[in-house]
């Protein structure tokens, strides 16, 4: 903010400030208005102002023409380079404000007269102004608002004058506060307040006005609850007692201050805290009605201290005391899902919840958060109303595991013989379990059951689960017709007949077999035959020549004895 002090003269004793700059407003504490002009609330337009206060002619046309101004809400559609502005700055519903359409020549457009002021003190004097030109009305043919705001005595001697320099157009439609601060003279108890437009009407020079301010002006007042860095409000719940220390710091500014507290409840008005004027005090709030309590601390010089005009104030800090029926939580019911998947819980009875543990959910502190957790878990949800009532409710999500099925490795059987099949059903909530095609089965509806192909067959194993649906696998099961042992292979190597197949063997797991050379010297062993013999001993390879063997397949039938050629 860019500042000129233009003029700083003292004259017979009363000081005169002319100032001219963009603000120069109180930068510390402010005391309780004298003047504050809001224009009110209600339909458009506004009702017309009293004719001491403007020299403006009033219109109801909400597109006030040069010269006149009238009083409304908001403003939409009346110029192509004007903002359209949706409420006033107060921020009342259907808050008035002021539209001024300049006259052709620089005129008073406000007048107010603040009576009952202390001498020696300072005061603001302010407003928030908005230029209704656009961007688009920033060229040079153009007039925007300069407004001078006038502080003087009742015989007309200036006190204080402040100019607002060009208010240039912006791309929103922007309120800024502009004002200036000044001290009344020995002996002066009234003062009239001016506002002149002094850019010429015709084309643009079109403004907004609001909030209208004339109060006392005084060092900065910090506040807090027991430090002045505690300044959020404070909570308290009807039927109960509580003390709270509310301390304070007046900055440097005046000869001899006094100090007094004050309440205000559910806006009714302030009114002193008897006793209370020490800048560290101590309140105590004794089953008190629900509503808020505003504490601030008022200032000023000791002799004025009967005079409200005179003194100023802190921000105020808020006590709020609920008044809260006990809270019921209400929960959904426990509920059952599978791995992976999720579930929304549901509570209700309060303003503020909060579900312990929060693994699993997407939000702890809302009422209805969506629940994914990966084991069965119990959770707890806290519902209160601003912290004076409070309840616990507890819903279980039963988490099951999904089926799985395996039907196991692949099988060999022997045609008009059996195999059993091994399969393994996992998951939670099993409901049944069987397998498909059910021919040559026992009993399909069993994880095991012998199995008599009589061809090469595909067994599905279904393991189906009561809330997370079905799994399902694949077994082969293979028929041999016959075992059939040949009697020569070449391992020389050549990837053909390098090894002694023996088709359908591998039917038979618990089958001994043994080769044996000429001599009778054992050679191979193996118990099943899952890898053929590939015609070594300890990894050397045997020479050509006629071997002997016996298969003792474990059935209870006598063992199959012949020879093997190798050849090369």
């Amino acid at each position: 903010m860019r500042t000129k002090l233009t003029s700083l003269l003292m004259t017979a004793g009363i000081l005169i400030l002319t100032v001219n700059a963009r603000a120069q407003t109180c930068s510390g504490s402010l005391g309780d208005p004298v003047i504050l002009q809001t224009f009110g609330a209600g339909p458009n337009p506004g009702p017309a102002l009293p004719s001491s206060v403007t020299t403006f002619r009033y219109t109801t046309n909400s597109c006030a023409e040069d010269g006149f101004y009238t009083i409304l809400n908001s403003t939409s559609g009346c110029h192509s380079d004007w903002h359209n502005v949706p409420h006033d700055h107060t921020g009342d519903p259907n808050g008035y404000m002021m539209l001024v359409n300049a006259s052709y020549q620089p005129i008073v457009f406000f007048t107010q007269t603040a009576n009952g002021l202390c001498p020696n003190t300072t005061y603001e004097f302010s407003a928030y102004i908005m230029n209704l030109g656009t961007l688009a009305s920033a060229g040079s043919n153009y007039s925007h608002p300069d407004i001078t705001f006038t502080v003087k005595k009742n015989d007309g001697t200036v006190l204080a004058t402040y100019n607002t320099g060009t208010i240039m157009p912006t791309a929103d439609a922007e309120w800024t506060k502009y004002g200036t601060y000044f001290v009344t003279p020995a002996g002066v108890t009234d003062v009239i307040v001016t506002m002149t437009n002094n850019a010429p009407g015709g084309n643009g020079n079109d403004l907004l006005l609001d909030d209208i301010a004339f109060r006392a002006c005084g060092p900065i007042i910090q506040t807090g609850f027991g430090n002045l860095s505690l300044t959020d409000n404070q909570t308290q719940c009807r039927g109960t007692n509580a003390t709270y220390t509310l301390t304070a710091n007046v900055g440097a500014g005046y000869v001899n201050p006094f100090l007094q507290w004050q309440v205000n409840y559910n806006n009714t008005g302030w009114t002193n805290l008897p006793g209370l004027t020490n800048s560290t005090v101590s309140v105590t709030l004794n089953n008190p009605q629900p509503g808020t309590y505003q504490y601030r601390l008022s200032a000023g010089e000791g002799q004025n201290e009967s005079s409200s005009t005179c003194n100023t104030s802190s921000e105020p800090l808020s006590i709020i005391v609920y008044d809260e029926p006990p809270v019921t939580a209400v929960v959904s019911n426990n509920v059952t899902i599978c791995a992976g998947s999720s579930t929304t819980l549901s509570a209700s009875g309060g303003l503020y919840y909060q579900w312990t543990p929060s693994t699993g959910l997407d939000h702890a502190d809302v009422a209805n958060p969506v629940a994914s957790p990966t084991q069965t878990t119990t959770y707890s949800v806290k519902v209160s109303n601003d912290g004076c009532s409070d309840d616990t409710k507890s819903v279980t999500v039963t988490v099951n595991k999904p089926p799985g099925a395996d039907a196991g490795k692949q099988l060999y059987v022997l045609k008009g013989q059996s195999v059993r099949l091994n399969g393994v059903a996992t998951g939670d909530n099993i409901t049944s379990v069987y397998w498909t095609p059910p021919d040559g089965l026992d009993k399909p509806t069993s994880l095991t059951p012998l199995a008599s192909p009589q061809e090469n067959t595909t067994y599905t194993l279904h393991v189906v689960s009561q809330n997370c649906g079905e799994a399902t696998s694949n077994v082969q099961v293979k028929v041999f017709t016959q075992i059939k042992i040949p009697n020569t292979f070449s391992p020389n190597g050549d990837g053909v007949n390098d090894y002694w197949d023996i088709d359908g063997l591998i039917a038979f797991p618990q089958c001994l077999a043994t080769i044996y050379s000429r001599d009778g010297q054992q050679i191979y062993k193996s118990i099943g035959y899952v890898k053929p013999w590939d015609g070594t001993y300890k990894g050397t390879a045997l020479p050509v020549g006629t071997y002997y063997y016996i298969i003792d397949l474990k059935d209870g039938q006598p063992p199959l004895s012949g020879w093997v050629a190798i050849v090369r």
